[in-house]
């Protein structure tokens, strides 16, 4: 049998670009449960400073392999400053696309490990794609569901060729299900009740005429809530702005909410409805008519599922008997919005770090399940 070379190459023209984000297709092509990204989407992350200010403080490269002319694999490397002020000598990658080709996987991770090399790192770390902020972990559980807006899939044999490539699994992120229908257990509806008792206690949706300033206030809360977690990076202001920009058009009021204690802002919760199940069949395309018709669906979304990517607590307040009631009572203000207005019968809770232990009891209070297992690995360079 003829062995063929893998040709690794660095994306540069707006071809390699383009190819680079339509890989994708024909590998996920016979995967029931992969949902098409918006290829406008993927095209901002990787575009530098102009369209993702992560590249104000973060540099990366990416790129192709191919094999017998084919494309069959992509890759990025990246180094972030921030990553750098926590762990010095920490370089990532991410964006993680291969066939089932042991020498094509090999190659990518080598070639990304090169890269990081030569940027002075020490330690590798991924799949991170390509900020903690976006998509990271590796799915390595619950294949047979599709991915909630704005979490990733994967194909199964890419674990085993990370771990023939000498990674090790460091952290894992839960995906945890519950379905909303028919309410909480009852001990929930008694702590909500006894937190609408407190007249300290105020939750109000966001002001979408205000959302610029409420996405401030939702970020700084979010900053310093989530500051000592594995991994964290803090959102920089030029992030903060992107971040409201992008997320503005899915937001719905009554789905994020911000929890008043003494007329102070000191919680957060976000819900969105599962862009994924709005999308599908646009296959990655917003033209056209795909922008039309998102919009459209976005006036009154009737999705089956909601995800809650993030939620937050001052630290003053955390580990404390109001972060629990403020918690419940946002959890089961989105559920009764959620189910009422807009259909919802199940809700994805995170991801969440499986050593949270706060919010891996709220979810289980709550009655939810993990049905999803993203992990990050690392190497020494």
């Amino acid at each position: 049998m003829r062995n063929v070379a893998v040709d690794i190459t660095p994306v540069g023209s707006k071809a390699d670009r383009n190819a680079f984000v339509d890989m994708v297709w024909p590998l996920y092509a016979n995967d029931p449960n992969w949902r098409p990204p918006l290829k406008d989407e993927v095209h901002a992350l990787i575009s530098g400073p102009r369209r993702n200010p992560w590249f104000l403080h973060g540099r990366a490269a990416f790129f192709l392999a191919r094999k017998d002319g084919k494309i069959v694999g992509r890759i990025s490397a990246q180094v972030c400053d921030l990553v750098q002020e926590r762990r010095p000598g920490l370089g990532q990658w991410g964006l993680f696309e291969t066939i089932d080709d042991a020498e094509v996987a090999s190659a990518l991770i080598r070639t990304a490990e090169d890269w990081l090399r030569g940027q002075g790192m020490t330690q590798s770390q991924g799949p991170i794609s390509i900020s903690i902020w976006d998509e990271p972990g590796l799915l390595v559980d619950g294949f047979d569901t599709p991915p909630k807006v704005m979490m990733g899939h994967h194909l199964p044999y890419y674990e085993r060729h990370v771990l023939a490539a000498g990674y090790t699994g460091v952290k894992d992120l839960f995906a945890w299900n519950v379905p909303v229908t028919d309410g909480f257990p009852e001990v929930v509806n008694r702590i909500v009740a006894a937190g609408e008792k407190n007249k300290r206690i105020n939750i109000r949706p966001v002001d979408l005429k205000k959302f610029d300033s409420e996405a401030r206030i939702i970020l700084d809360i979010l900053n310093e809530a989530w500051g000592n977690n594995w991994g964290f990076v803090p959102l920089t202001d030029a992030e903060v702005e992107h971040v409201g920009k992008k997320l503005k058009p899915i937001v719905l009021p009554h789905q994020v909410l911000i929890a008043e204690y003494d007329d102070e802002p000191v919680a957060f919760m976000m819900s969105l409805p599962d862009i994924n199940e709005l999308t599908r069949e646009l296959n990655g395309r917003l033209l056209p008519f795909g922008w039309a018709k998102l919009l459209w669906r976005l006036r009154n979304p009737q999705t089956e599922w909601f995800r809650v990517p993030l939620m937050g607590v001052r630290t003053k307040l955390q580990a404390t008997r109001t972060a629990s009631l403020l918690a419940f009572m946002m959890i089961e203000y989105v559920r009764r919005t959620g189910v009422g207005n807009h259909g919802a019968k199940w809700a994805e809770i995170g991801w969440i770090l499986d050593d949270n232990g706060p919010m891996i009891s709220i979810a289980d209070a709550v009655g939810a399940k993990v049905a999803k297992t993203y992990r990050i690995y690392e190497s020494a360079l």
